[in-house]
């Protein structure tokens, strides 16, 4: 059914909620967790066109996706990770094509009108554009 599931994570107690909720689904399928995260602060954003060295935030966020994936594949999974830079929805959508995912699953926090507004639609930009499953869970 499924053979990659990507995940994005967002290095805050969030993930946990999609991460338990999804290992279930990959041990019944023998999917390969991918998990990404989508590094969006200003070092982050122009990274590339300013050739900047890695910020301390960035290796922070290696360190905890080097963490999980240490933690899922103790639990008997197979893990990867990746780290993007830029906007989040974007990265996101070109993970899962990249990464040949034939499901999405990630946390969403709720918002409703205003602050979706004001705070960016990420899951609502990806379930829209991807052409894959979309599993969208609120976290906790």
């Amino acid at each position: 059914m499924y053979k990659r599931i990507l995940v994005p994570v967002e290095h805050s107690d969030a993930d946990r909620t999609i991460i338990e909720h999804v290992q279930p689904l990959a041990r019944m399928c023998g999917a390969t967790l991918v998990l990404l995260h989508v590094a969006d602060g200003w070092a982050a954003r122009a990274y590339d066109e300013l050739q900047l060295r890695e910020s301390k935030e960035i290796r922070e966020d290696r360190a905890y996706l080097d963490a999980l994936v240490a933690e899922l594949s103790r639990q008997g999974f197979a893990a990867e990770s990746r780290l993007a830079m830029g906007d989040p929805a974007a990265e996101i959508i070109r993970a899962a094509d990249a990464e040949q995912a034939d499901l999405v699953a990630m946390a969403t926090h709720g918002h409703r009108f205003v602050k979706d507004i004001l705070l960016g639609a990420t899951a609502d930009k990806v379930r829209h554009e991807l052409k894959v499953p979309v599993l969208l869970l609120q976290a906790r």
